[in-house]
């Protein structure tokens, strides 16, 4: 059984140049990164047909980015690996990026976002890897400073992987803590490799908490359905890599200031094949 690699090295050494090139190019993990990121947003239920401003906590090279911008959200994230951001500049995302660690609170200005997702990141926290490094008050300064830079009725989810039950409670006891209802969503409970477990965080009061996938056969039918889902709820927004799609990317970053070359009869249109 391999190593946590929250028991290895800190994030920010951990995910170096050569583990950040890993990770962003392994097709399974893409693969995982993208399914947990739908379910994230499925569970912040944000409103339809609307583009929302999220935060994407743990970043790391954009593939959650990734989701989002196809989701048609705009997105900030934050990481403390610079070599996970560096691969993130270069796959050329229109989210924001920020170096930054999560446990001495989020910088932003109170109210900023709509939403919160966060991808196998938060489990991080619960490790000293310095002398002044306390779990218990680093993650109430992330969960209170993510409190406030939430808009009202917002909800965060974040995805992790406690090492034990000990954890889940420490979690949970700082987000309440910090203001937070909610609770854990474990999809596929009885499951050892489907298992997920999603903290779904509440600004606007106590809500009952969405039902879990996998606790039966309509479920694993839902999960089955879900991009089918994603693409029938798009309701004739261009799918990504078509021309409109591309124009419409490349007009975000003119508006953000950067360089952007000029639209011509060719773009969007596939190669032929021949070469």
């Amino acid at each position: 059984m391999s190593k946590r690699p929250e028991l290895m090295a800190p994030p920010e050494v951990f995910y170096d140049e050569k583990e950040a090139n890993k990770y962003t190019h392994s097709t399974r993990m893409m693969e995982i990164q993208e399914q947990m990121c739908e379910r994230a947003i499925e569970l912040l239920v944000l409103p339809e047909d609307q583009s929302c401003l999220l935060l994407d906590i743990g970043c790391g090279s954009g593939l959650s980015g990734s989701v989002l911008e196809e989701q048609g959200h705009i997105w900030i994230g934050v990481d403390i690996s610079l070599a996970m951001l560096k691969v993130a500049v270069e796959r050329e995302l229109d989210g924001d990026l920020i170096l930054g660690d999560i446990g001495q609170g989020l910088p932003f200005t109170a109210g900023t976002f709509d939403g919160a997702v966060s991808i196998s990141a938060l489990q991080w926290l619960c490790y000293a890897n310095k002398a002044s490094h306390n779990p218990t008050k680093r993650l109430y300064r992330f969960f209170s400073s993510l409190y406030a830079c939430l808009s009202r009725n917002a909800r965060a989810v974040l995805q992790f992987y406690p090492e034990n039950s000990e954890q889940v409670e420490l979690i949970t006891a700082q987000a309440i803590k910090a203001g937070f209802y909610g609770g854990v969503v474990v999809d596929f409970p009885n499951s050892t490799k489907a298992k997920k477990m999603f903290l779904v965080l509440m600004t606007g009061g106590a809500v009952p908490l969405p039902k879990a996938l996998g606790t039966g056969d309509e479920d694993r039918q839902t999960v089955a359905n879900s991009r089918r889902e994603y693409i029938k709820k798009a309701r004739g927004n261009s799918l990504k890599k078509s021309r409109n799609w591309i124009l419409e990317k490349k007009e975000r970053r003119r508006r953000q200031g950067k360089e952007v070359r000029q639209d011509s009869k060719y773009t969007g249109r596939k190669r032929s094949g021949r070469f």
